[in-house]
């Protein structure tokens, strides 16, 4: 939930990776964002879209509807998603109705302070796969402190790989 804490700090080696590659990418965080939970009032059924407009959520799904791969991570709290990220991935069940988000690639990323990673990603997991987005796979590091994170060389690694997996996808669309 920092800014720029260890999860933010793992994913910026992946961006950083397309970046370098001359893909565009977009870092947004919901610390400091107002997510509200879902109501579970069904609306969205008929709507298409989360009637609860009074926060940030809409603004976010916009971004996530024009992305070709979402990066998504969260710290694991408690051996799961931090509620901020569970918040944001209840109220996407408005985008399920119509399936708005089938077709993109998506990245699982969870930092962790010893152990709990794993659940963390079957949350973000089942979320991408709930709305039929492809998996790219996941990236997993460990923190306790901010900017820990980096010092996991295993994890830093692999979030570079995972960044040239995106590039080698993307690139040959964005001439």
């Amino acid at each position: 939930m920092r800014k720029e804490g260890n999860t933010a700090q793992l994913i910026q080696v992946i961006l950083d990776q397309c970046k370098d590659a001359g893909i565009k990418t977009e870092f947004i965080s919901l610390a400091g964002k107002k997510i509200l939970p879902c109501l579970g009032c069904g609306k969205c059924s008929e709507k298409k879209w989360c009637i609860n407009e009074t926060d940030d959520w809409s603004g976010i799904a916009e971004k996530m509807l024009q992305c070709e791969v979402l990066v998504i991570g969260s710290p694991t709290y408690y051996y799961d998603v931090n509620g901020q990220l569970k918040n944001f991935i209840d109220r996407t069940y408005s985008l399920y109705h119509d399936r708005k988000l089938s077709g993109r690639k998506g990245i699982a990323v969870a930092v962790h302070a010893s152990a709990g990673a794993e659940r963390t990603l079957k949350t973000i997991e089942g979320f991408l796969s709930a709305h039929e987005f492809a998996s790219l796979g996941s990236v997993t590091g460990t923190g306790t402190d901010e900017g820990d994170v980096m010092n996991d060389a295993k994890a830093i690694a692999h979030a570079k790989k995972t960044g040239d997996k995106i590039v080698r996808l993307l690139l040959p669309h964005h001439d």
